[in-house]
C-alpha cells in the first residue's frame, strides 16, 4: 500500500503558487491564506491568514508555522482513498489544522468529501449527512490550484476515539549516567512498557534493558513483572552465546517465543539518537549467529522516520534489514491489546505494524 510521508505533503504544498491566496474549504470561513515559506523536506510551512470581510489586511498579520509534528500526524493517518477527518485525527488541537487541510485540498492528489455517517438510534441505523473529510487519491489527481469535492459512497461508522493509558511510573535515580530530560526518560519508559504488554499478549517473554529494570510500574519494578526475563545469560537461546548475551544487556527490549525463537530485537530511540541503537544491535547480531529470521527494530517517534531510514541504510547497518516501529503503531497495537484479548495471531502479524526501511 502506498504510504504518505511528511516530506510528500510539504513537497505538494511547495508546488502551489505563492503569489495567490487560498480559501478555506468551509465556505462559512471567509478568511484567506497566504503561503509565506516552505522548509523542505518536512516543514515547517509558514503561512499568514486574515479575513477581508472583517476589514482585515495581510499587513501586520503574524506569520504562523504549520509544524512538522502536525504534518506527520496527518501523513500517518492518510491511506489511499480513505476519508480522514482532521479534527478527529488531531483531537481538535493545532490552530493551523484547517489551514493545512485547505492547502492540501488545492494540491492534485487530495479532494474534500462528505461521506455518509451511520447513526444508530434505538437499534435502528440510519445514514446521515457526514462531516467534512479529506481524501488522498494518488491515482486520480485533479488540476493543481483548485479544490474539488469528491462524491463518495463511503460511509463512516464513528467509534469513540482511542486513548492510550499508562499508570504512573517511577524512574530509577541511580542508573542514569548522563542527565536526560525527565519527560524524555518517562516517554522512553512508557514505550518499553507498551512493548512489554504487547509481547505478553502475544505470549512472548520479554527482556528489558538491564539499566531499566528498576523502573517501577503498577507498584512493581519492571524486572519483576510477569514474563520479564530476569537474567539474559540464562536464556536458553543464548546459553551458547554468552558474548552475545553480554552485548545485549542494554538493548531496550527483546522478545522471546517458546524458548526457540526471537521475534524482535528492539531499540527505543527517544534520547540517544538512532546510531547508538543500531550499533548495539549490530554488535549483538555479529556475536549471535545461531538464529535467522530475527527482526531488528528501531522504535521511535513518527517524526523521526527520515532519520531512521537514513541511518539504517548506512553500509555498516544494512545487513540488519531494520524495521521502523513508530510510536503511533506501538500504541495502536498496545491499545488493541488493551481492548481485545487477541490470540491465535502469528509473528507475521507484527509486520503489519513495522515498516521495512532498507532502500533497495
Amino acid at each position: 500500500m502506498k504510504k504518505l510521508t511528511a516530506a510528500n505533503i510539504v513537497a505538494f504544498i511547495n508546488q502551489l503558487d505563492r503569489s495567490l491566496t487560498y480559501n478555506y474549504i468551509d465556505p462559512k470561513n471567509t478568511g484567506l491564506i497566504e503561503i509565506v515559506s516552505v522548509d523542505l523536506p518536512e516543514g515547517p510551512i509558514r503561512i499568514r491568514r486574515w479575513n477581508p470581510t472583517k476589514g482585515e489586511k495581510p499587513t501586520g498579520k503574524k506569520v504562523e508555522p504549520i509544524s512538522p509534528e502536525l504534518i506527520w500526524r496527518i501523513a500517518n493517518a492518510m491511506a489511499p482513498n480513505q476519508p480522514v477527518n482532521f479534527d478527529r485525527v488531531l483531537a481538535g488541537s493545532y490552530n493551523t489544522r484547517s489551514v493545512l487541510e485547505a492547502l492540501l485540498a488545492y494540491t492534485p492528489q487530495f479532494y474534500f468529501a462528505y461521506p455518509g455517517r451511520i447513526e444508530t438510534k434505538g437499534g435502528k441505523p440510519q445514514i446521515k449527512k457526514g462531516h467534512k473529510h479529506l481524501l488522498w487519491t494518488p491515482d486520480e489527481p485533479h488540476q493543481a490550484g483548485i479544490f474539488q469535492e469528491k462524491k463518495t459512497e463511503v460511509v463512516i461508522s464513528e467509534v469513540p476515539a482511542q486513548e492510550i493509558t499508562y499508570d504512573a511510573l517511577v524512574l530509577p535515580s541511580d542508573t542514569q549516567v548522563e542527565p536526560i530530560d525527565i519527560d524524555i526518560q518517562r516517554r522512553h519508559a512508557q514505550i518499553q512498557i507498551a512493548l512489554y504488554f504487547v509481547g505478553k499478549q502475544l505470549n512472548f517473554r520479554t527482556w528489558i534493558a538491564q539499566n531499566d529494570k528498576g523502573i517501577i510500574y503498577q507498584n512493581k519494578k519492571i524486572g519483576e513483572l510477569e514474563g520479564v526475563i530476569p537474567r539474559l545469560q540464562d536464556e536458553k537461546l543464548l546459553t551458547a552465546y554468552q558474548d552475545a548475551a553480554q552485548a545485549a544487556l542494554l538493548i531496550d527490549c527483546i522478545w522471546f517465543k517458546n524458548g526457540k525463537l526471537m521475534p524482535a530485537v528492539m531499540e527505543v530511540e527517544h534520547s540517544t539518537g538512532v546510531t547508538s541503537g543500531l550499533t548495539r544491535m549490530k554488535k549483538f547480531k555479529d556475536l549471535f549467529i545461531g538464529l535467522e529470521g530475527i527482526r531488528y527494530v528501531i522504535v521511535a517517534d513518527d517524526a523521526d522516520r527520515a532519520k531512521v531510514v537514513k541511518e539504517a541504510n548506512h553500509p555498516q547497518f544494512r545487513e540488519l534489514n531494520i524495521r521502523f516501529f513508530p510510536y503511533s503503531a506501538v500504541e495502536e497495537l498496545y491499545s488493541l491489546c488493551q481492548r481485545r484479548k487477541i490470540q491465535g495471531v502469528t509473528e507475521a502479524f507484527l509486520d503489519c505494524y513495522m515498516e521495512r526501511v532498507l532502500v533497495e
